[in-house]
């Protein structure tokens, strides 16, 4: 199983990026989706997911400012995030994994991309 992640770099504040987790060896139409970001200093937070079934969860903090969704026909996931903020700034993981019983686990691991937002 392997989940490439691209999509990073550098944006100024307020600024748009979107990224990319293709898998190979597992179908995003049979496993939750979600990402992650590790901030220098602090630990992994999940920042969302979106389910089998097409339902998205999101930490507050970036409620109304991110979007994940999949593309099964290319077996894809997305991070689109809009307006970032300095405090965005972080290595993002995308990972796939199940939610059950309103609870979020994950499976496999992608590895990171550097997102760095200019004040």
């Amino acid at each position: 199983v392997q989940l490439q992640a691209s999509g990073g770099g550098l944006v100024r504040a307020g600024g748009s990026l979107r990224l990319s987790c293709t898998a190979s060896g597992i179908s995003f139409s049979m496993r939750a989706m979600g990402w992650y970001r590790q901030a220098p200093g602090k630990e992994r937070e999940l920042v969302g997911h979106v389910t089998i079934g097409g339902r998205t969860n999101y930490l507050d903090s970036v409620k109304g400012r991110f979007a994940i969704s999949v593309d099964n026909a290319k077996n894809t996931g997305y991070l689109q995030m809009n307006g970032l903020k300095p405090e965005d700034t972080g290595v993002y993981y995308c990972a796939a994994g199940k939610y059950l019983d309103n609870t979020w686990s994950t499976e496999y691991w992608g590895q990171g991309t550097q997102v760095t937002v200019s004040s």
